[in-house]
């Protein structure tokens, strides 16, 4: 019997399975085959966990585990560990000795993790020591990746870590506005609030040689500092891996060096000599106590002291400061710095300076906090004193840079973000600087005179020309989209309108309830479920995130704002806490004020409360003439308990007509017609919308060339 040391550390049914590298459902099989396998030692009846101890041996009994020790074995150990500092400094010191273990090049600072190492427990060093054991199988870098992934998505609540798109996407927006790069001399990268490190390995991706044989004091520099220890030892551990991993075919080892430092940088400014060719920054956003007293007479506020509630715009001098002349700063600001009364007078010293050179709009979902269509501040360290009377400031407006429309289904695609398109669309329009062809984004290229009145409103959307986002090539493609609706429509209507409706045929069917058909085997019903708020995400989703659909999704359109990690999502399922449907499952919602069903084509959705997934025998029911059915008005109507306004609908009482399944089949395929019938007319609805209001727009600011006659 293990003692209660042994039982401390507990995994779910899904680390079970990535343990025993095997599916869910395997899990969940031994579990009812077996009564052997271990009971549960906590959680809940829908989320159980088990001693790792004990299903370590039952897996090693039944042959279920060829080596114990993987990294997916050694996770729940870290994760006991409970205090988010805990598992990070002990990642952190297990990081810093693999690196150590690489022997890294010349001129590359080792990591420094004594003061952490010192206070680790007994525990954290014998993780430590595991997970450099485990370098030798997997590699060292792999080894630290996968750890340090798992501790992001552990608290990613807590920490704001920058999305790696986003990321690249102000490494390639620094490379294109930048002028003031030596192709002969040293480059330097500086973040000053680097969190774990992702803008300064972006910017490792774009710029660093791993070929590079020049004297290491030539090569790539990436330097940060932040105010979380952990994350700084993180990061600088990650860097230094990382540079490692890339230059591990050349001599030198190395294909950058790295120095990322603890500490609060507006307060104490680790590299207050360093001149940098490029600033990447995602500051920490709405700071009261950022050090406005202490600091009012710092040298580093050229354009003025920073009000009190204007952090970000110290953020934005600190980065000016730290740049060479001519070099480039990119910063991640909220949408308010750009218009806010207190920060107008820096605003307008730094438009008269000359050294803002572009605000660019993102779309909602992008980063942290993802309700809001964050900025991003393009700026260039005068080469001289002087002012340029006579420059410009590019406003891009890339905020509704969405994908088209999908081919969708009821319930439209997933939310989050086309980084493919969007940085497409930003990187040509400031390449193109305002002039020409420039995506899909609205631009405007406005001089800085024009920007200097009593608001010094930096807001994009303010300056830049609403029909400019549906003109040219971009009102051509609605256009085009359009024209293939229409044929789409014509199509559908020639096959359509040949159907004629008795009012006497299928009387004498006959028809059977959702329930009867549940109770014959035929359907099974499963009734969705809220997940936990900590797992919920919004906004940019990874490509295997799992939508999460509800009511007032449906209500508002079908899009999914919600989703879930393909883990959380499986995990969940497992479990019995949450809905999960799979391909050809019939979703029915269960409120009469947004009563709808369709065919899930786009599976895997995990459904919120009031929404039913069926899942049907294909011996005895075909699925879309099954939705058809059920969502005819008249259903809703005699399934509904209008009991007030919020009334819901019986989703057993619902009727299905009753037919022989070759019959159902004819009639899905109608059904099928019908519900694409419906998606295209709403599509062209939307698409005929966007053109009249970009022709009407463009009208009315004089922009047709020629008049119609």
């Amino acid at each position: 019997m293990p003692d209660s040391a042994d039982l401390s550390v507990s995994v779910t049914l899904a680390e079970i399975a990535r343990i025993a590298g095997v599916g869910r459902a395997a899990v969940s099989n031994w579990r009812r085959r077996h009564e052997s396998f271990p009971a549960p030692v906590g959680g809940t009846d829908t989320s159980p966990q088990f001693a790792l101890s004990q299903v370590e041996g039952w897996l090693r009994d039944h042959n279920k585990i060829g080596e114990v020790g993987s990294r997916e074995r050694l996770w729940p150990e870290f994760e006991a560990l409970g205090n988010r500092d805990a598992m990070g400094a002990a990642i952190a010191v297990a990081g810093a000795r693999l690196a150590t273990a690489e022997k890294p090049a010349t001129g590359t600072k080792p990591p420094d993790a004594g003061p952490l190492e010192a206070e680790l427990s007994r525990t954290q060093r014998d993780l430590v020591d595991r997970a450099v054991g485990l370098a030798r199988k997997h590699g060292a870098y792999d080894v630290f990746d996968f750890l340090l992934g798992r501790w992001l998505d552990t608290h990613v609540r807590q920490i704001s870590a920058t999305p790696q798109p986003l990321a690249d996407l102000m490494a390639e927006l620094a490379e294109v506005s930048c002028e003031g790069w030596c192709d002969d001399g040293a480059r330097t990268v500086l973040d000053p609030a680097c969190g774990t490190g992702g803008i300064l390995l972006a910017a490792a991706r774009r710029w660093a040689d791993p070929a590079d044989t020049r004297d290491p004091g030539s090569r790539l520099r990436l330097l940060g500092q932040d105010s979380d220890p952990i994350q700084a030892a993180l990061a600088d551990v990650r860097l230094l891996l990382a540079g490692q991993a890339a230059g591990q075919d050349t001599p030198r080892k190395a294909a950058w060096e790295s120095d990322v430092r603890p500490g609060n940088t507006l307060r104490v400014d680790p590299h207050p000599d360093v001149r940098a060719d490029v600033v990447l920054c995602n500051p920490p956003f709405n700071e009261r106590d950022w050090g406005y007293e202490e600091l009012a007479t710092d040298p580093r506020w050229t354009y003025g002291l920073p009000p009190r509630t204007e952090s970000e715009l110290a953020w934005v001098q600190h980065a000016l400061a730290r740049l060479t002349p001519g070099g480039t700063a990119v910063v991640l600001l909220p949408p308010a710095v750009a218009s806010r009364k207190a920060g107008r007078r820096i605003r307008a010293a730094l438009l008269r300076a000359g050294v803002l050179r572009a605000v660019v709009a993102l779309p909602p979902g992008c980063a942290p906090p993802h309700s809001v269509a964050l900025h991003l501040w393009v700026l260039r360290a005068p080469e001289t004193g002087g002012v340029d009377p006579g420059v410009e400031v590019l406003m891009v407006d890339a905020a509704n840079v969405q994908p088209e429309a999908g081919d969708g289904t009821q319930r439209g695609g997933r939310a989050g973000i086309d980084w493919s398109l969007l940085r497409r669309s930003v990187i040509s329009t400031v390449l193109a600087g305002g002039e020409g062809e420039g995506g899909p984004c609205g631009y405007a290229s406005v001089p800085v005179i024009d920007l200097l009145d009593d608001e010094v409103d930096l807001t994009p959307a303010r300056h830049v020309p609403k029909a400019s986002t549906s003109a040219g090539p971009g009102l051509r493609r609605s256009w085009d989209r359009f024209d293939a609706l229409l044929d789409e429509l014509r199509d559908l209507t020639t096959t359509l309108s040949k159907l004629e409706v008795s009012t006497e045929a299928g009387a004498a069917q006959g028809t059977v309830t959702v329930g009867d058909l549940v109770r014959a085997g035929a359907v099974t019903l499963r009734a969705g479920q809220q997940p936990a708020d900590d797992t919920m995400r919004t906004g940019d989703a990874p490509a295997d995130a799992v939508a999460v659909l509800t009511v007032p999704d449906v209500a508002a359109g079908g899009r999914a704002a919600g989703w879930l990690s393909q883990r959380e999502a499986s995990a969940g399922e497992e479990s019995g806490g949450l809905t999960v449907t799979t391909p050809d499952e019939v979703v029915v919602v269960g409120s009469y004020r947004a009563f709808t069903a369709w065919v899930d084509v786009e599976a895997p959705t995990v459904l919120g409360p009031q929404l039913f997934a069926l899942r049907v025998d294909p011996a005895l029911l075909d699925p879309w003439f099954l939705a058809g059915c059920l969502r005819a008005p008249a259903n809703a109507r005699r399934a509904g308990t209008h009991a007030s306004t919020s009334s819901r609908v019986d989703v057993r009482r619902l009727q299905v007509l009753r037919l022989p399944l070759r019959e159902q089949r004819v009639y899905g395929e109608v059904f099928r017609r019908l519900s694409v019938f419906e998606r295209s007319l709403r599509e062209a609805g939307a698409v005929g919308r966007e053109l009249v209001n970009g022709l009407t727009d463009g009208l009315s600011a004089g922009r047709l060339p020629h008049a119609p006659v």
